[in-house]
């Protein structure tokens, strides 16, 4: 069975988080064998590190999202830093920019200034930090350039960015990720940008329980019982408004088999061979001093 490493999700999701255990356990019977977990805020950092303490395949991140900067303590950084000094096995994110519909209601000095702090934190530790980027890759590549470069990683999450930024971003130090978001954009510029990308710095992800992939036919993605809720709005993004399926249908981490269907099928590519190649990039990612992966093997 082909292995796969889930590069970024959202397990500590409140609209899934009872349901942890059965989707790990799905999860893993179809070859997904890790997960990178990533905080949003303060209020559920706790939650990423005792999932992580509980289960060996979860990989703890802890950030703060742009979304969740003007609800940040004024001792934010400091208990930041201390998951950190207690959780030698986490990386960090998600942490990033946001000028969409959601980023726009929230002040985009600060979120800067946020950014750049747990950037620098992220180059301090070591450690790679996974980022999201919503219509604002101009101010990114910026900002990157001045913190970076970043010989632990960037992983840049659901990318949705142009071809034309690709190398700018891999020489300093950039992971290009993947998740269902990728099917709301044009296949002829999905395949362009896809192409582009250095073999070494492909990644995989889910982002779930968003980022549903699309499918003409439901009965080929993994659901979540009881998922069809009203209001799930926790980090859906403009991209994911061209979606087949209800907004509300939530995504099971077991989906990345479709996210691995669809980038194999771009690149023209065996879907086994890319297996292989993202699970190996994302295990040399996260190999940092401390981390899961490295520990075991």
């Amino acid at each position: 069975m082909m292995k796969l490493f889930d590069s970024h999700c959202h397990l500590q999701d409140p609209r899934i988080f009872n349901k942890v255990p059965q989707l790990i356990r799905t999860a893993l019977d179809t070859g997904l064998v890790r997960f990178a977990v990533n905080g949003i805020s303060e209020e559920d950092w706790h939650l990423v590190k005792n999932m992580s303490d509980c289960y060996p395949s979860v990989i703890p991140c802890f950030g703060l999202h742009p979304w969740y900067v003007a609800e940040r303590t004024p001792s934010w950084l400091g208990t930041l830093k201390e998951f950190f000094e207690s959780t030698p096995a986490a990386a960090v994110g998600e942490i990033g920019l946001d000028k969409g519909s959601r980023g726009r209601e929230i002040d985009f000095t600060d979120q800067i200034e946020v950014f750049r702090l747990q950037l620098e934190l992220a180059k301090e530790l070591k450690r790679p930090a996974s980022v999201h980027c919503v219509r604002a890759f101009g101010d990114l590549i910026q900002i990157l350039k001045s913190v970076g470069p970043f010989p632990a990683g960037i992983i840049l999450h659901s990318y949705m960015g142009s071809a034309e930024m690709v190398p700018e971003f891999a020489e300093l130090g950039a992971y290009f990720s993947f998740s269902g978001f990728l099917m709301s954009m044009k296949e002829s510029k999905a395949k362009k940008m896809l192409k582009s990308v250095p073999s070494e710095r492909i990644l995989l992800e889910t982002d779930a329980p968003d980022a549903l992939p699309k499918s003409k036919n439901l009965d080929s993605l993994f659901s979540i019982e009881g998922s069809r809720v009203r209001g799930g709005n926790f980090m859906s993004i403009d991209a994911s408004d061209t979606s087949a399926q209800p907004k509300e249908t939530l995504n099971h981490p077991a989906n990345i088999h479709n996210v691995l269907k669809y980038v194999a099928s771009l690149l023209e590519m065996n879907e086994e061979e890319l297996a292989d190649l993202t699970y190996s990039n994302a295990v040399r990612l996260f190999s940092y001093e401390g981390s899961k992966v490295l520990l075991e093997g």
